[in-house]
């Protein structure tokens, strides 16, 4: 199997936790999201997420009755989205060595980071605390994400 190409330091990996507070009702981390994606898509950060994000989105609200809701978060999601990936074989075995290595970590979380790495990200845009096991993952919570946060800012290239 071959690497994958490394990508830009500023591509992030878009978790559903992100899209379903910007989406949601009211909660704490529901304008941080929102000013987070918006920070993405105005500075054209690129992000990517995988199908099983996209699962995700679909198991919950049909859960919950909300098959609307599901079309348009589904959607917005692809649409912020440069890329979504792709779960391999590749990528639940290596799910497999990450559950067996971070007892913390949960199965779906593992399937990320596995696609993650498959396609040479490190930056995650994420909520979940979960993630901050895995020593491959830069995690960036979305309250330090957005502007205004008094953090960092990504390293946003120019060019």
């Amino acid at each position: 199997m071959s690497e994958p190409a490394p990508r830009k330091d500023d591509t992030y990996f878009l978790d559903t936790n992100v899209v379903m507070y910007a989406a949601g009702s009211e909660h704490p981390l529901r304008q941080p999201c929102r000013q987070a994606l918006r920070r993405a898509v105005d500075a054209r950060i690129p992000l990517i997420t995988d199908a099983e994000v996209l699962q995700e989105i679909l198991y919950r609200y049909f859960a919950i009755r909300r098959p609307d809701r599901a079309a348009v978060v589904y959607r917005s999601t692809v649409d912020l989205c440069d890329e979504v990936t792709p779960i391999t074989e590749n990528d639940t075995a290596r799910a497999l060595e990450l559950l067996q290595s971070h007892a913390q970590l949960t199965p779906r979380a593992a399937i990320h980071v596995a696609t993650m790495e498959s396609a040479g990200v490190r930056r995650l845009l994420s909520a979940d605390r979960d993630f901050d096991v895995v020593p491959s993952v830069q995690r960036v919570d979305p309250t330090e994400f957005a502007p205004g946060s008094g953090e960092p800012s990504p390293n946003v290239d120019s060019s």
